[in-house]
């Protein structure tokens, strides 16, 4: 840790500090220009610090702004130092692979900085990062490739998606690894909802070749197509759902209070049963709630804009119902074709006494009946019973 904080406190290099002199001669060597930005603007160019997650972006950064700059040689070794060390070129080369190494340690996270604090060249600190970082950074591109294949869109919006899946093809890039636009838009069409299932119908029976940048723009089209045509339906939906419920929402409440207060009786739209029945009546006929007629409802009824108007009192209609009467009838008509008659008056029979057998008499219902008196009749010689 001290070692980095030093790293990160050099002091910017200027005219006065940036020269160099060995030991043997007065020549001094002064630091380049491209060298001196690049030092000097270091941790504004790589904001971001070396981790065990950002390797192949760190990496590609660094080698880009040390090629831009005529460097990259002193970290992959193609400019390797001078043989003889008391050469001229030694010395120079020296000087400017110093500068170079504090520089590349700022960059780099308190975890990963023990690994290289003790190399002496930035060629050496480099080889050691690639060889620690190296294998997580094939099994981050084989986990960025699953997650590249298993990607869905889900609740995201379609810019959403493509930044996200954008953003693993880079990271994928970054380490070294290529990935055929072919295979990225199949990715893309893969994880697309359902609703999209006609967009990609067309994209895949397409005979033209589509590049990434035009199925980005076609997709973006198509998300705000079908984001109207749904606005479209739920505003179909709702106005439908008040045309059916606004009927009883108003003449409802009016026609109750009008009731109310004229004491009279109840909603017209549930008339009582007729007597002995425990069932309601079905009636198909429609019932206005306005004026309690029957054969038309709301919408048709003349006084639906009147809203000064009250029902008057109406006779809830109801069926006709003729309900049979049966009468005991005292006319006793004789059958001469039986022995034994019954009756179920007294005053029927003569000489009647009380009836001291054990017979019944059984009807066509199943229930039985017991005789109480027998007597004769107008013929003597029939006998009839009184019950």
């Amino acid at each position: 840790m001290g070692d980095q904080e030093s790293a990160n406190s050099l002091p910017p290099f200027t005219s006065s500090s940036s020269t160099f002199q060995t030991g043997s001669t007065s020549n001094e060597i002064s630091i380049p220009a491209p060298l001196k930005f690049l030092v000097s603007n270091i941790k504004n160019l790589i904001p971001h610090p070396l981790t065990a997650k950002n390797y192949a972006i760190w990496r590609m950064q660094i080698l880009q702004h040390f090629q831009a700059n005529g460097y990259s040689g002193h970290l992959n070794g193609d400019l390797p130092a001078p043989v003889d060390p008391s050469t001229q070129e030694h010395v120079r080369w020296q000087f400017m692979d110093n500068n170079i190494l504090p520089a590349l340690f700022s960059t780099i996270s308190p975890s990963i900085l023990p690994y290289i604090i003790f190399s002496t060249t930035s060629h050496a600190a480099w080889s050691i990062l690639e060889k620690h970082l190296q294998p997580t950074n094939r099994s981050r591109v084989i986990q960025l490739k699953n997650e590249l294949h298993h990607i869905q869109m889900k609740n995201l919006t379609m810019q959403q998606y493509l930044a996200r899946i954008k953003s693993i093809v880079d990271n994928i890039a970054a380490s070294r690894s290529k990935i055929d636009p072919e295979d990225i838009i199949l990715h893309i069409l893969n994880g697309l909802p359902s609703i999209y299932n006609s967009f990609k119908t067309s994209i895949r029976t397409s005979l033209l070749p589509i590049d990434l940048d035009t199925l980005y723009s076609l997709l973006c089209s198509e998300e705000i197509n079908l984001q109207q045509e749904t606005l479209k339906e739920l505003s179909v939906s709702s106005t439908e759902t008040a045309l059916y419920s606004s009927p009883t929402s108003l003449r409802g409440k009016n026609q109750q209070s009008f009731i109310k207060n004229k004491n009279q009786p109840t909603s017209p739209t549930s008339p009582p049963n007729p007597a002995g029945s425990s069932a309601p009546l079905n009636n198909s006929r429609p019932i206005c709630q306005i004026c309690g007629k029957t054969c038309h409802i709301v919408l048709n009824c003349w006084h639906s804009c009147n809203l000064t108007y009250a029902p008057t009192a109406t006779i809830t209609p109801r069926a006709l119902l003729v309900q049979p009467t049966t009468t005991a009838t005292q006319d006793w008509i004789l059958d001469f074709g039986a022995s034994t008659h019954l009756t179920p008056n007294r005053q029927n029979l003569h000489s009647s006494t009380n009836y001291q057998g054990l017979d019944i008499v059984s009807i066509a219902n199943g229930s039985s009946l017991h005789i109480h008196n027998s007597g004769q009749g107008l013929n003597s010689s029939v006998t009839r019973y009184a019950l």
